[in-house]
C-alpha cells in the first residue's frame, strides 16, 4: 500500500501546487471552469483578502508517490465565534482524487488541527468564509457552475458520508429563463404598493456609499439565515471593487420603502463563461479575450450573487412586493446586456418564502450545494 503523506502548504512554491491542484482533478471534466490563477492567489492572500483579518487559517497537500493528489483547509472565522458564540471550525478549499486513504487523510489533518484550536465541531466546505464560495456540489454535475460558485466530482460527496459527515444544511441554485412574464401575483403586488414603492438603480457618484447602504440591507436581510456571519466593512469594500469591474449601474437595483431603502439585488454577467477557455490564465492575451467577450459580446448566462429584503418587511406581502420589485426591474437589464437565462443563488433550502417567489416566475432548482458538519 502506497503510503499517502500530508505536507502544510508553507511557501509560495507550495502555494503554487495547491492552486495548480484542481487541473488534475477535473482534466477530464467538460463542465470544469478553470480559475483565473491570478485571482485565486490574491483569494488566498492574507494581504489582499480582508477575510483573513479575522481567520486563522491552514492549508495542506496530500502526496502519492510524491505527487500532489489532494488539498484541503481547515479554518477558524473569529467573526463566526463572535456571532454565535460557539466553537465550530471550518474546512474548505478541499479537492481529491478519487482514493478513500487520501479523503481520509486530508480530513483527518483537518479535523486534529481544529481540535488543537479548541473547537468542538467541524463544518464545510467554506472557501474561505460563508460569505464567499461554500457548500459542496452534490447535484447538477451537468451543467457549469456559475461565476463564485463551486464545482465538484460525484464522488466527493460519498467520502464524506463515509467519514461520518452529516447534512447540515443544502443550498440551492435555481436556473431562471429571463424572458419570463410576470405573474399575475406579482404585478397585483406590485400595484398595491405602487405608491410606496420606489426601485432605482445604483448610484455610481456615489459608490461607497451605496456600498455600505447594501451591505446594511445585507447584514440584517440575513441575520436571522443558518450560519449567517455578517460583512465586515473590509469585506464588503472588496466586493464593491470587483462588481465595479463587472457591473453597470442599472445591474444593481435598490427598493425605497416610503423613501427609506428597503431591499436590494445584484446581477451579474456569468464571468465564467467568458474565461471557461483561458485555462487560468490572463497573460498574453486572455485579458484581451476577458475584455472582449464582457464589454462586446456579453455572456448568455448571468447570476444573481447578492439579494436581501430588510427583516422588518419579509413575512408579509410588501416583502414579496420589494423581491418583485427588484427582480422586475433587473430582468430588462440583464436582457439588454445579452443574457438569455440567470442563476439566483444560493437559497437555502427552507427558505420557502423566496422560494415560492422565484418558482412563481419559472425558476427550477438545477444544482444543489451541501454544507456538511461532524462533532469533533
Amino acid at each position: 500500500m502506497t503510503d499517502i503523506i500530508i505536507k502544510p502548504v508553507a511557501n509560495r512554491g507550495d502555494l503554487n501546487q495547491f492552486i495548480q491542484l484542481p487541473w488534475l482533478i477535473y482534466r477530464d471534466d467538460p463542465q470544469w471552469c478553470p480559475p483565473l490563477r491570478i485571482e485565486r492567489r490574491m483569494h488566498l492572500s492574507p494581504k489582499q483578502n480582508p477575510a483573513f483579518e479575522h481567520l486563522d487559517w491552514q492549508a495542506w497537500l496530500a502526496y502519492k508517490n510524491d505527487q500532489p493528489v489532494g488539498r484541503i483547509s481547515a479554518q477558524i472565522d473569529r467573526s463566526r465565534s463572535d456571532h454565535h458564540q460557539d466553537a465550530v471550525g471550518y474546512f474548505g478549499m478541499l479537492e481529491s482524487i478519487d482514493d478513500e486513504a487520501v479523503f481520509s487523510a486530508l480530513m483527518q489533518t483537518a479535523e486534529n488541527w481544529l481540535r488543537t484550536q479548541g473547537m468542538d465541531a467541524i463544518h464545510g466546505p467554506f472557501n474561505l468564509t460563508i460569505n464567499e464560495e461554500c457548500g459542496l456540489l452534490v447535484d447538477g454535475f451537468d451543467t457549469p457552475p456559475a461565476v463564485m460558485m463551486g464545482h465538484a466530482q460525484p464522488y466527493y460527496s460519498n467520502h464524506l458520508d463515509a467519514l461520518g459527515f452529516d447534512k447540515a444544511v443544502d443550498l440551492l441554485a435555481y436556473w431562471v429563463n429571463l424572458n419570463f412574464a410576470h405573474p399575475r401575483p406579482m404585478q397585483r403586488l406590485l400595484q398595491r404598493y405602487a405608491s410606496r414603492v420606489v426601485v432605482r438603480p445604483i448610484n455610481s457618484k456615489k459608490f461607497n456609499q451605496e456600498l455600505d447602504l447594501i451591505r446594511d440591507i445585507f447584514n440584517d436581510a440575513w441575520s436571522q439565515n443558518w450560519g449567517f456571519v455578517p460583512f465586515t466593512h473590509e469585506e464588503f469594500r472588496e466586493v464593491g471593487k470587483g462588481l465595479k469591474l463587472l457591473l453597470t449601474d442599472d445591474l444593481v437595483q435598490i427598493a425605497e420603502v416610503d423613501g427609506e431603502p428597503a431591499a436590494f439585488i445584484v446581477g451579474l454577467p456569468n464571468l465564467n463563461e467568458a474565461i471557461k477557455d483561458l485555462n487560468g490564465r490572463l497573460f498574453p492575451l486572455g485579458l484581451l479575450k476577458l475584455l472582449w467577450r464582457l464589454k462586446v459580446k456579453s455572456p448568455k448566462t448571468s447570476r444573481v450573487p447578492l439579494m436581501g429584503v430588510r427583516q422588518q418587511y419579509q413575512h408579509g406581502p410588501l416583502g414579496a412586493a420589494l423581491a418583485y420589485g427588484v427582480i422586475g426591474a433587473l430582468q430588462p437589464n440583464l436582457l439588454n446586456h445579452g443574457a438569455e437565462g440567470c442563476e439566483l443563488s444560493w437559497i437555502l433550502e427552507d427558505n420557502q418564502g423566496m422560494r415560492n417567489i422565484i418558482e412563481s416566475i419559472g425558476g427550477h432548482v438545477y444544482k444543489t450545494y451541501r454544507i456538511y458538519e461532524k462533532a469533533l
